[in-house]
């Protein structure tokens, strides 16, 4: 069995530390992000991540794998606190928090870790600003079996609680690269795959049946869509066909399409 810690009050340093995670500031300084929900944290525990802290409800109902979490926590070095349910709700900020919140270390992949012959299909999303479009697209990428998502320019936070919980665990599935604009494309000269970009001046549908090796496919804002230095590295620009008249569409539900094509190409392999 492992060793539960208690605690009531809002002001025990533990859990100032945790609330801090909901800021940008706060997971910069501890490099740490918080999950929500038992399958949610045991997802992240079973593929390796390092949980620091597990927040358990008093009310929390008891079984094998509360206490599966319960062990990877201990075993990845971290404590395990039982707070009662309105103290959760202090720390995931909204009624009826879920039993279970954990504080997960984070992880960022560097884009030098990224083989510049490929293979795979990684989204690189420019200047996204909506953390929760970027966690529906880390869901849709880990359900096409997308290899990652690097973001570029200007971006929110992929760890925010937004993001984490539009993502629904996908988050731990996804890697997730981040890089300045100059950085990506002194990175991409050195790439020797397809880049494929999303763009309202493309000629061509976004079919990807054509192509071998590694895919970049590049995205924009909903406002702005790809800037000129990123839509002139790419050697096929294409459209998402819609009405006319029609604005835009969502960028998470443009982003869900070319996941597709990615997958009815077979350039990816999702179970």
């Amino acid at each position: 069995m492992t060793t539960d810690f208690e605690i009531t009050s809002a002001a025990n340093p533990e859990i100032k530390s945790i609330r801090a995670l909901n800021t940008k500031k706060g997971r910069s300084e501890q490099g740490a992000f918080l999950s929500e929900g038992l399958r949610h944290v045991l997802e992240a525990a079973r593929v390796g991540w390092t949980i620091r802290r597990l927040l358990i409800s008093k009310t929390a109902r008891q079984g094998p794998l509360l206490e599966e979490a319960r062990t990877a926590c201990v075993a990845s070095g971290g404590r395990v606190l039982v707070v009662p349910p309105a103290l959760m709700e202090r720390v995931a900020k909204r009624d009826n928090a879920q039993s279970v919140i954990a504080v997960i270390e984070q992880r960022r992949r560097a884009l030098t870790d990224i083989p510049g012959d490929g293979p795979g299909v990684f989204l690189v999303l420019e200047d996204v600003r909506d953390p929760g479009n970027l966690g529906s697209i880390l869901r849709t990428a880990d359900a096409f079996g997308i290899s990652g998502v690097l973001l570029v320019g200007t971006c929110c936070d992929p760890f925010s609680v937004e993001a984490v919980r539009a993502s629904m665990g996908s988050v731990v599935n996804v890697p997730v690269t981040e890089a300045d604009r100059d950085g990506f494309l002194a990175w991409h000269a050195g790439w020797r795959g397809a880049t494929v970009g999303a763009h309202l001046k493309g000629t061509d549908l976004p079919r990807l049946r054509d192509l071998t090796g590694g895919v970049l496919i590049l995205m924009g804002n909903e406002q702005a869509g790809l800037s000129a230095p990123l839509s002139d590295i790419c050697e096929t620009l294409v459209r998402i066909p819609m009405r006319a008249g029609s604005d835009s569409l969502n960028l998470a539900a443009a982003a869900a399409i070319m996941a597709y094509e990615a997958t009815a190409a077979g350039l990816t392999a999702p179970e």
